[in-house]
């Protein structure tokens, strides 16, 4: 782990943090929350970030639009990829957002010796995510979708959709 990380990561108080964000970007981090400083990390005017979330934008673009809800202890761990996150949306507490994989093809080296790989998320605006959810590597979130408590997404979402379930199936389109 480089230096500048450790840094970031370890040595910087939440509180510090909670006050660059605020004066920088207009956002309200509660100082219980695990947020990175980055350049890569962007947070738009009046998003709220809850306590014991964790940030991870050291490796690869994380960008949260206007006015966005994270709810408590949720995950969100940015690769080469990125994870875009739409004005008004809302996460859901216990939320995992994973922008990186491993690819496992090589029966002979162990999958977390192989080659990670890093497609992105991207989750349009005003969605709403449920608690428990976990948002995949290359998984696309239409505007206006609803993801029920405790679904898995890992593909493309289409607008105006709810969706629910282990992968995640639509079951209504909202009018």
């Amino acid at each position: 782990m480089k230096l500048g990380k450790i840094v970031r990561r370890f040595l910087v108080p939440a509180p510090l943090t909670t006050f660059i964000y605020m004066v920088k970007y207009g956002c309200k981090i509660s100082p219980k929350a695990e947020v990175e400083l980055s350049s890569l990390l962007k947070i738009g005017k009046g998003t709220q970030v809850s306590s014991f979330t964790k940030m991870k934008a050291s490796d690869g673009p994380l960008e949260i639009g206007k006015e966005a809800s994270i709810g408590t202890c949720c995950f969100l761990s940015a690769d080469k990829g990125g994870i875009y996150i739409g004005d008004y949306s809302m996460i859901g507490s216990n939320t995992t957002i994973i922008g990186n994989n491993y690819k496992y093809d090589k029966l002979d080296i162990p999958i977390c010796q192989q080659e990670k790989t890093s497609k992105g998320i991207r989750i349009e605006e005003n969605v709403w995510i449920g608690a428990g959810c976990v948002i995949i590597d290359g998984a696309h979130i239409g505007k206006n979708v609803i993801v029920t408590p405790n679904s898995v997404v890992s593909g493309k979402v289409p607008e105006n959709t709810i969706v629910q379930g282990n992968p995640a199936k639509p079951i209504f389109t909202r009018r």
